[in-house]
């Protein structure tokens, strides 16, 4: 599972190795305390350019498909099991043809100890980004005028798996991680049955988790209201 994460970088400093053709002026800010409806960065192609152009966009968290009535949906919308994409209507369609890379700098997850739930931060070691495979889905708003710039809306979801390897030890679902090669073939547009892509990523996602370290941090970041680089600090 990954219900908040970090995003401590912006622009090339947070997706350099993705190689985006264009990064979005509107970003959000460096955050430590990422929650579900919040916004991010995400990576997507856009197949309307010939060749496809690799964007970096800024969207909500949590996937609102173009059915929905409204965003309610989303906010449980923010993780999805790799596993049962294909057999949900939220996921399928953008599973053929909406498929997205979620960068951060690392992400939380609570183990359950003698002494209640402890929040970990979870990160690579050697301070690179993690790459979450993701989906990503346009809703639009049908109450905003033509004109409004908020009519259309960027969601996206991140995607899970069981939890394998080290990881295991700490929580039983994981999201699933990419590595730059896994995440140039996530990201093609050529690809419309991408269960083979999937299963490579599903797969590969615990040797890439194999080079994470992670530590306890202070029970604060459970609350979305506090941010800053201090929550990722460990505590003592």
């Amino acid at each position: 599972m990954c219900g908040r994460f970090v995003v401590a970088r912006v622009g090339n400093e947070l997706v350099g190795e993705l190689r985006a053709d264009h990064i979005a002026d509107d970003l959000p800010a460096p955050s430590y305390n990422i929650a579900p409806t919040a916004r991010a960065a995400i990576v997507l192609e856009s197949a309307k350019t010939d060749p496809p152009t690799r964007r970096v966009e800024s969207a909500r968290w949590g996937l609102v498909p173009g059915w929905a009535k409204d965003l309610s949906i989303g906010q449980r919308a923010f993780n999805a099991r790799a596993e049962e994409l294909e057999a949900k209507r939220m996921f399928a369609p953008a599973l053929a043809r909406r498929r997205a890379v979620v960068p951060a700098t690392g992400y939380y997850e609570w183990k359950v100890t003698d002494d209640g739930k402890v929040p970990l931060f979870i990160h690579s070691a050697d301070d690179r980004p993690l790459l979450f495979a993701g989906l990503y889905e346009w809703w639009k708003n049908p109450e905003a005028a033509d004109a409004d710039p908020a009519r259309w809306l960027l969601s996206f979801t991140i995607l899970t798996r069981s939890s394998a390897g080290r990881l295991g030890s700490v929580h039983h679902r994981m999201p699933v991680f990419l590595d730059a090669d896994h995440a140039d073939a996530w990201l093609d547009t050529s690809v419309t049955a991408p269960r083979d892509v999937l299963d490579a990523a599903i797969d590969d996602a615990e040797r890439v988790a194999e080079s994470f370290a992670w530590h306890e941090v202070d029970r604060a970041v459970g609350n979305v209201r506090h941010n800053g680089p201090h929550l990722i600090d460990a505590v003592a």
